[in-house]
């Protein structure tokens, strides 16, 4: 197991974030200025803080259809459970934006009995699905709302700029493979008895997983996988709604398009390695949707009830799931070999000419 996946490395990140949510808390209540965030905050509707849950909840069943559907969908759902819980978990508490929940899931895989190259190939595959619902939300709302097609208001900048430069990292996407196959190809003649002809021809290996990969989202895509799209769609689309019935909890919920604008773009704090993306993330929210004209006490507050939830859901989902899955891993040999025939399947099919 990696070791920044090892219980007491968890169980210290969990301190993190309890002592970085605390700290907030007290700030709230005790700095001059936010009384107006202390008052929302106060007053927030308990219907729509228990819907803000509900709604973390299903965007992480919807991570868990994906997931199944992108791996392998003769995998038991109790395994599949464990593993997407686990992987949720992860991203929660690991300042990794996001890689540390796929870390967990390749290392959980391998014990399982799945192919290694499988596991590489889908694992591409499955982080460019769980995209793609981001990207493509962002290239027809914020063009919808430039056209006034879509309720919402901003500049150019703030809608059509970042729908185009989203559309130009899709078409990149596209062809990444046929660019990565040909770094590849570099180094498929090296001398692979000398070391700088092993790290090339691990290189090679690693590229050519990466454009199957790639080719392989797109082929499950093109084939309207049913489970991969909706469960990429529904781990997005409630994600946003949480935000949304935040908003609502305790204020007003700003219009469908600076609300699904506001998420899409701000989501990028969660890049900056810090635990969960704490800090990052918020900030990022907060001044996205202060420049969309939402009032900034508003934003502060619904973001803090929406990121509560966003953190302690999958966290207590996913702690018991860990747990549950390395006792599986122990018990059970291999429950994963049920996909150890995969690697013929079309998406896993050799690398294209």
């Amino acid at each position: 197991m990696p070791d920044e996946l090892h219980p007491r490395h968890l169980a210290i990140r969990v301190a993190e974030v309890a002592i970085f949510i605390a700290a907030v808390v007290i700030a709230i209540t005790a700095l001059p200025g936010l009384d107006e965030v202390k008052d929302r905050l106060q007053n927030a509707s308990a219907g729509w803080v228990v819907a803000v849950g509900l709604a973390e909840v299903g965007s992480c069943f919807g991570y868990l259809l994906v997931f199944r559907a992108v791996f392998c969908s003769q995998m038991s759902w109790g395994l599949s459970y464990d593993i997407a819980m686990a992987e949720q978990a992860a991203n929660s508490l690991l300042p990794s934006g996001g890689a540390g929940g796929l870390a967990l899931g390749v290392w959980a895989l391998r014990q399982a009995g799945m192919p290694t190259g499988h596991i590489a190939r889908r694992t591409v595959a499955f982080f460019v699905i769980t995209s793609a619902a981001n990207f493509f939300a962002l290239i027809v709302v914020g063009i919808g709302v430039f056209l006034h097609i879509i309720a919402g208001k901003g500049s150019a900048a703030l809608t059509l700029v970042p729908a185009l430069i989203t559309a130009l990292g899709v078409l990149v996407a596209a062809l990444s493979p046929k660019l990565l196959r040909a770094l590849g190809q570099r180094g498929a003649d090296a001398d692979s008895s000398t070391v700088s002809g092993k790290a090339g021809q691990k290189l090679r290996l690693a590229l050519e997983a990466g454009a199957d990969g790639v080719d392989g989202a797109i082929d499950l895509l093109r084939s309207h996988s049913l489970a991969a799209i909706s469960g990429s769609f529904f781990y997005m689309a409630f994600d946003i709604a949480a935000l949304g019935f935040a908003f609502a909890a305790v204020g007003h919920a700003p219009s469908f398009g600076v609300l699904v604008l506001g998420y899409l773009i701000g989501q990028l704090g969660n890049l900056i390695p810090l635990p969960g993306g704490i800090g990052g993330t918020e900030g990022a929210l907060v001044a996205i949707f202060a420049l969309y004209g939402v009032n900034v006490s508003d934003a502060v507050a619904a973001v803090f009830v929406y990121r509560l939830f966003q953190l302690a859901v999958p966290a207590v989902l996913g702690a018991p799931a860990f747990v549950m899955l390395r006792r599986r891993l122990m018990r059970e040999d291999k429950p994963a070999s049920v996909c150890a025939g995969l690697g013929t399947d079309p998406v896993d099919a050799p690398a294209r000419s």
